[in-house]
């Protein structure tokens, strides 16, 4: 039995899509855009039809292709970056290997390990500032005088102490100072004298570098002080020994504010 035609246009607007054995019946791959279904079949319009939605299965294939590009393209970067990275350091090699050869070419030899080590160390003795500040000592009995070198404010920079002095180990200009305090329990009337001196292996004899003498600095029967302070810059040779004495060694306080000796190269 045959629908009429008003009972087949009341179904227009409204797309049927019939599944039979898993799949779609439409003869071209597409929904027809009406139709009814009854015990003969599918009455439907063949000429106006929409197409099918597309399977999620052909969607997912899809997504896994893209994936698939894109790990693609990051492993082929990674391997551009590789390769970059090797041309470079080859580069510089070639370049090293360059630089040599114009060294042997102009008779140059580079320098050795030793060699820079070397070069190294002198830099270094250079940067360090030769120096030393040395605070009075008690019990003086003899000249010169003698020097605390480690305790208080004492310190050694680049300069040794031996044998009483400063021995100097570059030449050059250095500031040399010294301040000694006398005092005693009572007056007399000898003279205080005050002296720096320098000794060197190529010369017998003492040379004065500065010398103070301190006349009535007390009153009789009275306790008394008299301090008495010297500094001038001078050159110094290598091996130089710089010392300081005094005519009464017994008078002399050994507090480090008041009794030092040092020198500094500018």
């Amino acid at each position: 039995m045959h629908l009429s035609v008003m009972q087949q246009n009341q179904y227009c607007g409204y797309p049927q899509i019939f599944w039979t054995n898993s799949s779609a019946l439409s003869s071209s791959d597409c929904a027809p855009q009406m139709g009814l279904y009854h015990s003969s079949g599918i009455v439907a319009d063949q000429d106006n039809c929409l197409p099918l939605p597309v399977p999620e299965r052909k969607r997912h294939r899809q997504n896994q292709g893209d994936g698939t590009h894109l790990c693609f393209l990051v492993v082929f970067l990674l391997i551009l970056l590789a390769i970059m990275g090797i041309g470079l350091a080859m580069f510089q090699i070639f370049h090293l290997q360059k630089k040599l050869q114009q060294f042997s070419s102009s008779g140059c030899v580079p320098p050795s390990p030793d060699m820079l080590k070397g070069a190294l160390n002198k830099t270094a003795e250079k940067k360090v500032k030769r120096s030393a500040h040395l605070t009075g000592k008690a019990i003086q009995q003899s000249h010169p005088l003698e020097w605390e070198t480690t305790h208080g404010h004492a310190f050694l920079s680049g300069v040794q102490y031996k044998n009483k002095g400063l021995v100097i180990d570059e030449t050059g200009l250095y500031f040399i100072y010294s301040k000694v305090f006398f005092r005693g329990q009572t007056c007399t009337s000898q003279p205080l004298d005050h002296m720096v001196f320098k000794r060197n292996p190529s010369y017998p004899d003492n040379q004065v570098l500065m010398e103070n003498r301190k006349m009535n600095y007390c009153v009789t029967r009275h306790m008394w002080g008299k301090s008495s302070y010297m500094g001038a810059l001078f050159n110094l040779s290598r091996q130089d020994s710089v010392y300081v004495s005094v005519s009464e060694p017994a008078l002399v306080n050994s507090e480090e504010s008041k009794t030092f000796f040092g020198l500094y190269m500018l």
